[in-house]
């Protein structure tokens, strides 16, 4: 990214830390608003949020990590979540998941090298009667089967 682009974005942090540091409990708030601008938290970003904040890195680290809400690689244009809780586990949802690994080229937690997807296995979708699913955005797919996947993801 040029690095002119980077540095609005850095001043855009500010900003917002600038706003919310004093506040008690800000940390989270900062850190969303960060990964609304960048899109993620890279090490650069955690470092520059934990000086203004005043805190150490590890603690931004530390939240960073802990919730998983936020990502410390880049995402994909399109997230495809595949559900491996236990009724869609039980209906086929492994060979599915191995089928779009195979497609893609990726392991779960990690994007294509073009940037159109990331690749997340959850453990529940709330869709169990439907089971396997898998959801692509606000896109839900059920009973889908190893086969379903090269036409499912030719949509995106």
């Amino acid at each position: 990214m040029a690095e002119c682009c980077q540095n609005e974005k850095f001043a855009e942090l500010q900003q917002v830390i600038d706003q919310l540091k004093d506040s008690q409990g800000s940390l989270m708030q900062v850190m969303q608003k960060a990964q609304d601008i960048f899109g993620y938290l890279p090490i650069e970003v955690q470092n520059f949020i934990a000086d203004g904040m005043g805190v150490p890195v590890t603690e931004v680290y530390g939240v960073a990590t802990f919730y998983s809400q936020f990502s410390l690689e880049p995402k994909g244009e399109h997230t495809l979540s595949i559900c491996l809780g236990t009724a869609c586990y039980v209906k086929g949802a492994q060979a599915v998941l191995d089928r779009i690994k195979s497609e893609l080229g990726i392991t779960e937690g990690k994007t294509t090298a073009d940037g159109r997807f990331t690749l997340l296995a959850t453990r529940c979708l709330g869709c169990c009667g439907l089971a396997p699913v898998l959801t692509i955005g606000e896109e839900v797919y059920g009973r889908v089967v190893p086969d379903d996947v090269p036409g499912i993801l030719a949509k995106y």
